[in-house]
């Protein structure tokens, strides 16, 4: 009975269990979208390529490389302060300014301030949420 009102937390991979139920969710929600409309989706061949011909293609291929490093590289920066997020800080700053300036149309010092301020304050801020008063884990 005792086991029952105690938890163990297994630190090295406790970060790894809310991408797994978001992917899980994501996947089951894919599977029932494909499921319920796969005549409209393989009918759409011709929409499909004007919307391709119509999108910003740098900005959407831009985003897709910063978030494949932002990802990749949030782990392996991580094991140098293993358990204390300092990853997830480290790589949010760089990618949330990259992310921004590949969005911004006006690329002035003086657009270019607010985004800084924001991509410093806002990662520095869901770090200290998430380590110091939800006690979570980030890589």
């Amino acid at each position: 009975m005792g086991s029952l009102t105690q938890v163990t937390i297994d630190f090295d991979k406790s970060h790894l269990v809310f991408p797994t139920i978001i992917a899980c969710v994501l996947g089951l929600l894919g599977v029932t979208i494909l499921l319920t409309r796969y005549r409209r989706i393989a009918h759409s061949g011709g929409n499909l390529s004007a919307v391709m011909s119509g999108m910003d293609k740098p900005r959407f291929l831009g985003t897709l490389v910063l978030t494949l490093i932002y990802f990749s590289a949030m782990v392996p920066v991580g094991d140098f302060w293993p358990n204390t997020g300092r990853g997830f800080l480290i790589c949010s700053i760089p990618y949330v300014l990259l992310t921004g300036l590949l969005f911004m149309h006006d690329r002035t010092l003086r657009n270019a301030v607010p985004l800084i301020v924001v991509s410093l304050i806002a990662p520095t801020l869901i770090w200290y949420l998430f380590t110091e008063l939800f006690f979570l884990t980030l890589p």
